[in-house]
């Protein structure tokens, strides 16, 4: 009897970013110089695209994404085109001794989510690739809560939102705008990737945020409103889903902690229809939380094969703890990816191309062999 599910998450699924190919960052790199034009860069990477969809579906996957080659960043590429967002130079953040490019966001008007929004146009390119090869086309874009978490109040205009309040309240807005978008031009798998919610379970972050005037404790309860607004007019059609991160950069990593502090508010009472959460180390703690999954058609997808190192996971060992899992919660409500995207940036983690699709081939081959072909 097979357990395989005709909507999103899959049992298979992946996270979203994939490894730049070489030629893609070539282009890029010729681009910034202006030795291509635009239209020349878009030509790469729309033929390097098709490979990828491609490449997905012959792993054994039901979906494919767009690898987000288009983008620098996995969130400031899309919340920079907000209305009312601009995208300004810092200090290159140190992870793990790494440093990455100093950029981040800031609100400097009033939020809205612009008919041009460029990565609308990007989704439908996807798709046609994804009608070509009969995959799903997954589209992958950062949480709302990423815009008030990353900066706080010091990063948005006391002018144009002189109470916090009134702030939320556009954020909430101008996502359910964006998810309207998404939907009109043929998007039905639509994911919202989101740190923060990995962040509030970490004490050292959670100091952080006290530090800067907020109360960790009540943000969850803010942000799950948020979120719950901007996704309570989705088509009955559409599969809205999750990513918990807890930082990738070059393979490094930035929050520890179990999911406990957040467990019941993000599973029970945010109305998402999956959650892929990451699970390839002690950092994430033990599947406990996961009882707070109401009983239903909720599925957890378990990020129990590392995208972070290339040593491929054993099949029984990954099994394993899928089983421990169904312990807690359903098998039906379980599925299983890759812990995190290949290249939340676009330097990449540390890890080679066929590294990357052995790990994709092995997800897929592990569900077909626990949840039936």
């Amino acid at each position: 009897m097979t357990m395989q599910r005709s909507r999103p998450p899959f049992r298979a699924d992946h996270v979203g970013s994939l490894l730049r190919p070489q030629r893609v960052k070539e282009a890029r790199a010729k681009f910034q110089t202006g030795a291509i034009t635009a239209a020349e860069l878009l030509r790469v990477e729309n033929l390097e695209i098709g490979k990828i969809v491609q490449k997905q579906k012959q792993s054994g996957l039901r979906l494919a994404t767009d690898g987000e080659m288009r983008r620098v960043w996995w969130h400031f590429d899309f919340l920079k085109h907000l209305t009312g967002c601009e995208l300004h130079k810092t200090e290159g953040a140190v992870v793990a001794g790494r440093v990455t490019s100093g950029e981040s966001i800031r609100v400097t008007g009033k939020l809205d989510f612009p008919d041009k929004h460029p990565m609308i146009e990007h989704f439908k390119l996807l798709k046609d690739r994804c009608d070509l090869a009969g995959v799903v086309a997954k589209m992958t874009i950062p949480s709302p809560s990423l815009l008030h978490y990353r900066g706080g109040r010091a990063a948005i205009s006391e002018q144009a939102y002189p109470n916090i309040d009134d702030f939320f309240v556009d954020l909430a807005k101008t996502w359910r705008k964006a998810v309207q978008a998404f939907y009109d031009a043929g998007c039905r798998y639509l994911q919202f990737d989101d740190t923060v919610w990995a962040y509030l379970c970490s004490e050292d972050q959670r100091a952080k945020l006290r530090a800067r005037g907020e109360d960790p404790d009540s943000l969850p309860a803010v942000y799950a409103r948020v979120i719950n607004y901007a996704i309570a007019e989705r088509p009955a059609d559409m599969t809205i889903t999750t990513h918990v991160c807890r930082g990738n950069f070059r393979s490094n990593w930035i929050a520890s902690g179990g999911y406990e502090p957040v467990a019941e508010t993000l599973l029970a009472r945010v109305n998402y229809d999956g959650y892929f959460l990451e699970y390839d180390s002690d950092r994430a703690g033990g599947f406990e939380p996961l009882r707070f999954l109401p009983k239903g058609n909720k599925v957890v997808v378990l990020g129990l094969i590392t995208s972070k190192t290339g040593a491929l996971e054993k099949k029984d060992d990954i099994k394993k703890r899928l089983m421990e899992a169904a312990a807690l919660v359903p098998l039906d409500q379980l599925a299983l990816s890759p812990q995190c995207g290949f290249a939340s940036t676009e330097e990449g983690n540390i890890i080679t191309e066929d590294e990357q699709w052995a790990k994709l081939r092995l997800t897929a081959e592990i569900a077909n062999e626990v949840w039936g072909r």
